[in-house]
């Protein structure tokens, strides 16, 4: 019954969702089933990965990312629309022996001044309940991949290191409709503390214009993102700081069903930032589109092509080719970009808890002018920005007591 659902879920998702690696790798299933009320688990959720990023041009630095996240953790189903999970979160890069305690995704500019040793170690609970198509959650939420924001928004790599979000979350799911509303609280401050507050609040919706069944879909993606740091305890200087990313687009996702292409989806874009308040930007509205087409092949390969254009535009959890401000020297900015993207990317499911994936992504051209903190410019430097990366998702469960 419960592998039943997740399929007739993960149906309903096809046409409104790229199906890229990072959704099949980093998603986790939000249905409850009947299935297991009083039924008690132990599950043992972990991507391994080994991620190389060799980015050589004026943009961001290189580095990699060799490493692991365990979730081990107890679910609990008391009644066949609530459960709950327990248990812990553990972040794990490869030669690390110490970690710094604060929340990890560029929350702020304050670094912590303590350290954990062997990971990077926090508490895991979640409180979900479902009301109709409603469902509601508190705790830790369905972060990252199950947002499914459009990736010039959200940078993949965040299922791998970012904290888990925690907060409230609000999904919808109609047959033509799916809305995902979150408040992602990430750094909580006490009275007199020397941080700043600092959450994201998020929006995503996929309206899709004609049935699943059909050869031809067409859907329109929204996504908002609203960053707010401050507050009225806030004791810094820096002041209310309200940054915010946006998108709508029009999708269209062509289902050939061949023995060599499967799958045809094209997607087109326009996005858009807004500095509210504060100074982070030194524009306050920037403008920015994006075009991208993906073909599915036999033996799941998936082969993908894109093209981004911005003026003045800083995406707050995208890589760092969707922002023309250049994060490897702090004051450079570009006037605008011009870039395509590349890549290919593979997976193989041993079983449903089990799957293997690779994917190549590469930056080969690109069009700009590069501007210094002191008002000097050159042509920009985009050569040589690839990256490769393996990744391993094992999620297996445990039966442990079944309540009468």
């Amino acid at each position: 019954m419960r592998t039943s659902l997740f399929s007739l879920a993960l149906l309903a998702t096809t046409t409104i969702s790229a199906q890229d690696l990072a959704y099949r790798l980093s998603a986790s299933d939000t249905h409850l089933s009947y299935d297991d009320t009083r039924t008690l688990y132990f599950e043992l959720d972990n991507i391994s990965f080994f991620k190389d990023n060799e980015f050589e041009g004026q943009q961001s630095k290189g580095y990699s990312l060799p490493g692991l996240w365990l979730q081990p953790k107890l679910t609990y189903q008391p009644l066949d629309a609530v459960r709950l999970e327990a248990g812990l979160h553990a972040l794990i890069f490869n030669g690390a022996n110490k970690y710094p305690c604060y929340a990890y995704h560029d929350i702020g500019r304050w670094k912590g001044d303590q350290y954990q040793s062997g990971a990077h170690l926090l508490p895991f609970f979640r409180a979900q309940a479902r009301l109709g198509k409603v469902t509601f959650v508190l705790g830790d939420i369905y972060g990252g991949a199950n947002h499914r924001v459009m990736e010039p928004l959200m940078n993949p790599e965040i299922n791998l290191t970012q904290d888990p979000e925690m907060g409230f979350q609000l999904i919808v799911e109609l047959p033509r409709w799916r809305m995902d509303a979150w408040l992602n609280w990430q750094s909580y401050i006490f009275e007199e503390d020397t941080h700043q507050e600092a959450f994201t609040v998020g929006f995503n919706q996929r309206i899709q214009l004609n049935g699943n069944q059909n050869c031809i879909n067409w859907y329109i993606p929204i996504d908002i993102l609203v960053q707010h740091r401050g507050g009225e305890q806030d004791t810094t200087s820096m002041g209310v700081q309200t940054i915010t990313n946006g998108g709508v687009g029009l999708g269209m996702q062509w289902n050939a069903k061949g023995r060599v292409l499967r799958r045809l989806t094209a997607e087109v874009a326009a996005l858009g930032c807004w500095q509210q308040s504060g100074h982070l930007w030194p524009f306050n509205t920037g403008v920015g589109g994006s075009l991208s087409v993906s073909a599915e092949f036999a033996y799941n390969f998936r082969a993908f092509a894109g093209f981004f254009a911005a003026r003045d535009f800083v995406s707050l959890y995208g890589a760092p080719f969707y922002s023309t401000l250049s994060q490897k020297e702090e004051g450079d900015r570009f006037a605008h970009l011009l870039t395509p993207h590349v890549g290919l990317e593979w997976h193989h499911t041993f079983a449903r808890e089990y799957t293997l994936g690779a994917k190549v992504d590469a930056y080969p051209l690109a069009a700009g002018r590069l501007t210094h903190a002191d008002g000097s410019t050159e042509p920009a430097t985009f050569s040589n920005n690839f990256s490769f990366g393996i990744y391993l998702r094992c999620n297996p469960r445990f039966l442990l007591k079944r309540f009468k």
